[in-house]
């Protein structure tokens, strides 16, 4: 049956960001991409408002083309290698925030799961790669780099080459029902988001820990580009900037020092924005010495210690709290915006 423009924009419209209108098509690999990135962050989906046609136009022909083609080698693909690189990072990511904790993580579940990522990009289309050379490279790449999260990039290089190097067209293939299809689709999303949600569910604390240090490698591997470094920090720190342009004052008598000390260390790489909220509490400016961070602590102190304050303890007892978690950041020596916790941990 002949797919319909019409159709394909009306699916895009409604369901673009869950791939219903590559479903549609018949492209189930980009459905599947799709469905575990969200139509890739959003950009994804409205850069296919002005591909779809060519889309169509292939669905239509998909099986003279695969016939025609099938003996040929694709053209080189720079946006495919691209977003080959992306997709194995995306789910080495996600591997390392839910899969961290198994014994063979790095010389099995990581490789693994950022080739799959690979091959998912490799497929998209009228196109494919060789499963075993492409998994096959990220395996050799993986023990170099062992027990270090950057290993991601390796490994996603390495595929990614091999993938493109290997790449071809899929074989004529007869057509299959829509219930088989979403059978697959579906068993492919749990194998994605299952292990995800269980450590999201059965252990949060040490999932939350995971995201933060993942999140932390993630920004530093960006400390040979600074500017790009603090345009990412910027991004995710967009939350905490309109809270504080919607409450405005942010002395120690409003500024939930603890709470926000909580956000910072969810990332690793926000300690600058921490010292600076620190310092806000203290009620002091950048370059303030040790001898004057001391003194206001001792000041800060001796004003909201619960002792001095039993007609208001519970406000008292807060402030002093956050005086002492304000005073702990201020001590502690600055560190280099390229540590990891991950490599601290491992050492």
């Amino acid at each position: 049956m002949a797919k319909g423009l019409l159709m394909t924009y009306a699916l895009w419209a409604v369901g673009g960001l869950a791939g219903l209108h590559h479903l549609y098509l018949g492209r189930d690999s980009h459905a599947l991409l799709w469905m575990l990135t969200l139509g890739g962050g959003g950009l994804g989906w409205l850069w296919e408002f002005w591909k779809l046609p060519s889309f169509v136009a292939q669905a239509n022909r998909a099986q003279e083309q695969r016939q025609s083609s099938g003996r040929g080698i694709p053209p080189l693909s720079l946006i495919r290698f691209v977003a080959q690189m992306i997709v194995g990072i995306y789910f080495g990511l996600v591997a390392l925030i839910s899969l961290s904790f198994m014994a063979s993580f790095y010389i099995v579940g990581l490789p693994l799961a950022v080739g799959l990522g690979v091959l998912l990009v490799a497929a998209i289309g009228n196109q494919t790669s060789d499963l075993k050379n492409t998994l096959g490279a990220a395996f050799l790449t993986s023990p170099l780099f062992y027990g270090r999260p950057i290993a991601i990039l390796p490994i996603s290089l390495a595929a990614s080459i091999t993938a493109q190097k290997h790449r071809r067209y899929k074989p004529s293939a007869g057509s299959e029902t829509l219930s088989v299809r979403l059978y697959r689709l579906g068993l492919a999303y749990l194998a994605f988001t299952g292990p995800l949600v269980y450590s999201a569910l059965c252990n949060t604390a040490v999932t939350l820990s995971y995201v933060a240090d993942t999140l932390g490698s993630f920004l530093s591997w960006f400390s040979f580009f600074p500017l790009l470094g603090r345009l990412l920090e910027s991004v995710l720190l967009l939350p905490f900037r309109a809270w504080k342009l919607l409450v405005g004052d942010h002395s120690i008598s409003s500024s939930y020092f603890q709470e926000w000390a909580k956000l910072y260390e969810f990332v690793h790489s926000f300690q600058d924005e921490k010292r600076q909220l620190a310092l806000q509490a203290f009620g002091l400016s950048e370059g303030a010495t040790n001898e004057e961070i001391h003194g206001r602590y001792r000041e800060l102190v001796k004003t909201w210690h619960p002792d001095h304050n039993r007609h208001q303890m519970e406000e008292a007892q807060r402030h002093f709290l956050e005086i002492q978690a304000a005073y702990e950041v201020l001590r502690q020596p600055r560190k280099p915006r390229g540590s990891w916790r991950w490599e601290e941990t491992s050492l």
